[in-house]
């Protein structure tokens, strides 16, 4: 009698694993969301200021920054906060017209947003 109980107990645990285990997953790619937003837009960035254009830089860098600020409201990492340090100095840059410059901190942006977990 106590082995049935068990199994029905098992069973009744490793459906509510398989069934919840989604939803949680699904609930931390959804906070993440804004930092796939922020690389997306650095490394859009980063193209741009390769080819010379510190204002389409500047632009996407703008809004890979917004995108990082939202994210760190959801969460605390280190590098999601040199990232954000790197993707203003790549903004500042890129609207003075110095599209080498900007281009090396949205790199390290770029960088530092891979690691982000």
């Amino acid at each position: 009698m106590t082995m049935r109980s068990y199994r029905g107990t098992m069973v009744v645990a490793a459906v509510a694993a398989l069934t919840a285990f989604p939803l949680f997953t699904g609930l931390a790619l959804a906070e993440n969301k804004h930092v796939s937003e922020t690389l997306e837009h650095a490394k859009e960035a980063v193209s741009h200021g390769k080819q010379g254009h510190a204002d389409a830089l500047a632009k996407h860098d703008a809004e890979a920054l917004t995108h990082a600020r939202m994210a760190q409201k959801d969460m605390k990492n280190p590098h999601l906060d040199e990232g954000a340090k790197h993707l203003e100095e790549a903004v500042s840059h890129g609207k003075q017209g110095h599209a080498d410059v900007a281009t090396e901190h949205a790199e390290q942006a770029v960088t530092h947003l891979n690691e982000v977990k």
